[in-house]
């Protein structure tokens, strides 16, 4: 696991990349903001209920939470589970609205 800051992973969003972003955040804190990510609750990557993202083992995926607490738990459960190139976002969603919000 290797983080990203919300500055590098805006320019990156700017620029039109091709990104694999998971929100591990509830179902309610992702209704009240999110970046675009693929809702995934850290307690289904616990549970290994990781389906939906299986093709994504050989690529970048990017996790995010509220705080990157989360998000960095999530990437190390994904490195165990054979992922090899993820990234944590660095103060999660706080970090991105203090940075970015309208």
């Amino acid at each position: 696991m290797q983080t990203i800051t919300a500055e590098e992973l805006k320019a990156r969003i700017d620029a039109g990349e091709q990104l694999h972003l998971i929100d591990v955040r509830e179902p309610h804190e992702n209704a009240e903001f999110n970046i675009g990510g693929i809702l995934l609750p850290v307690g289904h990557i616990r549970n290994m209920n990781i389906d939906e993202i299986e093709a994504l083992k050989e690529k970048e995926v990017i996790c995010y939470c509220r705080s990157g607490n989360r998000s960095g738990q999530a990437c190390l459960i994904l490195d165990t589970l054979g992922f090899t190139n993820t990234r944590n976002l660095a103060g999660g969603m706080l970090e991105w609205q203090k940075k970015y919000k309208d």
